[in-house]
C-alpha cells in the first residue's frame, strides 16, 4: 500500500501496478500491433535522417563517408543569414503562410457552419462529397487549370469581366508579382475548403442536441445558436489544428509557387523549401539546403511551443 503520510509505494504495489501494465497491453495487443507500421513509418522518414543535419556543420561533398567530411562548424548558417535573398525568400513565405492560414480557417469554418443548417440529408451529401473533390486532384492539374482560367488568350476571367465592361483590355494575371500570393492562397483555398471543413463538421456532430433545443425553446435564432453553441463546441478543436499549422508557417512546401510562378514573378513566388532546392540541391551545394532546412524545423518548434504558452497562459489549458 502507499503510505497516506510519506507517499513512498511498497514493494507490493509497485509488483501489483507493474502486473497490471503487463495485463493491459496483452489485453490491448492488436492495438499495438496496428500501431507497429506507424511506428516504423515515423522512425524512417522522421528520425533517423535527423543524421543527415551532421552535413549543415561540413562542407560535404559526395563519394565520401559523411564521418569523413571536412567539418566548417557555423559556416554555413553565417552564410545563409549573410544572404540578402535569404530574407527575400522568408518574406514570401510569411506572407504566403499568413495569408493561407486565415484564410484556412476561417472559410473551412464557415463552410462548415453552413453544411451543419442543412437538414436536407440528400443535398448536404452531395455537396460534402462535391467540395472534398478538389482535395484529391493534383496540383499539376490545378495549376493548369488556374493559369488557363487566367490566361489572356481567351481565358474565363478575362472574358467575364470584359463582357461586363469592366476591363478593356485582358489583364495579365500569371505576370503581376503583387498578385501571386492572392492567386495562390484562393487556389489553395477552392482546393482544400472542403476537405479542410471534414474535421470541424465532425466536431459540430459532437455538440449535444440538447443545447439547441433549449437554446431554441429561449428564442435563439440559427445565428445566435451558431455563435453561442456551436463556435465554443469546436475551440478546443479549433485551437488544436491552429496550434499545429502555426508551427508549420514556413514549412509550407513548394509545390504551388512552383507550378504557378514564373521568372516574371519569380520575386515573389520563391519560398524557402523552392529556395533551398534551387540554391542548395541545384547547385550541389548540399550543406547549404540542409542548413536552411535545419532553419525551418527549428523556427518551426519555437512556433508551436510560444502558440501554446500564449493559448495556455489566456484560457488555463494547454494542448501539448
Amino acid at each position: 500500500m502507499e503510505s497516506l503520510t510519506t507517499g513512498i509505494i511498497r514493494p507490493a504495489e509497485g509488483k501489483k501496478r507493474k502486473h497490471r501494465f503487463w495485463y493491459t497491453m496483452l489485453q490491448q495487443r492488436y492495438l499495438y500491433f496496428m500501431s507497429v507500421p506507424f511506428v516504423i513509418w515515423l522512425i524512417t522518414f522522421n528520425y533517423v535522417p535527423l543524421w543527415g543535419w551532421l552535413i549543415a556543420f561540413q562542407n560535404y561533398k559526395p563519394g565520401k563517408s559523411i564521418l569523413d567530411q571536412k567539418w566548417v562548424g557555423l559556416r554555413t548558417f553565417i552564410e545563409l543569414f549573410s544572404d540578402e535573398r535569404f530574407y527575400h525568400v522568408l518574406r514570401n513565405t510569411m506572407a504566403m503562410s499568413v495569408m493561407g492560414l486565415i484564410v484556412g480557417f476561417t472559410v473551412p469554418i464557415i463552410f462548415a457552419l453552413l453544411l451543419n443548417e442543412l437538414r436536407g440529408g440528400l443535398f448536404k451529401r452531395s455537396i460534402q462529397t462535391i467540395s472534398y473533390l478538389p482535395h484529391f486532384v493534383s496540383w499539376v492539374v490545378v495549376a493548369g487549370l488556374i493559369t488557363k482560367m487566367l490566361s489572356v488568350d481567351g481565358g474565363a476571367v478575362n472574358q467575364l469581366l470584359m463582357s461586363l465592361h469592366l476591363i478593356d483590355k485582358p489583364i495579365q494575371f500569371m505576370a503581376k508579382g503583387e498578385w501571386f500570393w492572392g492567386i495562390v492562397t484562393v487556389s489553395d483555398m477552392w482546393k482544400e475548403t472542403g476537405w479542410n471543413s471534414i474535421i470541424f463538421l465532425a466536431a459540430m456532430a459532437g455538440i449535444d442536441p440538447e443545447q439547441y433545443e433549449a437554446a431554441t425553446v429561449d428564442g435563439a435564432g440559427r445565428f445566435r445558436r451558431m455563435w453561442n453553441i456551436t463556435l465554443p463546441g469546436i475551440r478546443p478543436t479549433f485551437m488544436v489544428l491552429f496550434i499545429l499549422s502555426i508551427g508549420n508557417l514556413i514549412s509550407i512546401g513548394f509545390e504551388k509557387q512552383f507550378l504557378l510562378g514564373n521568372p516574371l514573378v519569380s520575386d515573389y513566388s520563391e519560398v524557402l523549401d523552392l529556395y533551398a532546392l534551387n540554391y542548395g540541391i541545384g547547385l550541389s551545394r548540399y550543406s547549404y539546403g540542409t542548413a536552411i532546412g535545419i532553419f525551418n524545423s527549428v523556427i518551426s518548434i519555437i512556433l508551436v511551443f510560444t502558440a501554446n504558452g500564449i493559448y495556455k497562459r489566456v484560457t488555463k489549458e494547454t494542448i501539448i
